[in-house]
């Protein structure tokens, strides 16, 4: 191979490094572009529901067993809590969780940790209605494989169904499973702790 083809060949070779770094250097900038707009995007994605202003207090401990309230909405969507949780799950009037003086305290810092709550209220219907709502409530939970869900009874509200995650509440008359499950997906992880269980 003479010196003219030699060179030729080094020329291409550089040609064709200089290509695949410029592919590859491309290829990387449209990855953080991509991370950076996903995660500009979940900051930013409209919630749903009405949205209840965080109490000023929200992140305070209180002692388990003593009252964390008042707070500025029922179902309560932010608020003083206690330092333990519920697991995720349904939760029905005969659960010993249900029993408990003040379950709000528990509940509320489930979401602090980004969790959605069911809160049904079974004294406004009739059985077989409760018992129709419970199952649509766990086929919404089911949804979302109980991730990050409760579903928990509460006969203070005047809904049958509402529904809370972290300054957020919805309430429903009825049971729509598509308004149900669209809140649970925008509003689940939007808290103060999202990475925490």
């Amino acid at each position: 191979m003479g010196k003219r083809s030699l060179r030729a060949a080094q020329l291409e070779k550089t040609r064709r490094r200089k290509k695949v770094y410029k592919i590859l250097g491309i290829g990387a900038s449209l990855t953080v572009i991509a991370f950076i707009g996903f995660f500009a995007w979940l900051g930013l994605r409209p919630s749903i529901g009405e949205s209840i202003p965080i109490m000023e207090d929200a992140g305070a401990h209180v002692e388990e067993g003593t009252d964390p309230g008042p707070f500025n909405s029922d179902p309560p969507t932010s608020g003083k809590h206690y330092g333990s949780e519920f697991e995720a799950g349904f939760y029905d009037e005969n659960s010993l969780q249900a029993q408990y003086p003040y379950p709000e305290g528990y509940i509320g810092h489930n979401l602090e940790h980004g969790y959605v709550i069911f809160w049904y209220n079974c004294n406004l219907l009739e059985v077989t209605e409760c018992e129709t709502l419970k199952t649509q409530i766990q086929d919404v939970m089911d949804e979302f494989d109980n991730y990050k869900v409760i579903a928990f009874p509460r006969t203070s509200i005047d809904v049958p169904l509402a529904m809370t995650s972290w300054g957020q509440l919805l309430r429903f008359e009825s049971f729509d499973k598509k308004l149900a499950s669209q809140f649970v997906r925008v509003n689940q992880n939007r808290a103060p702790e999202p990475n925490a269980e």
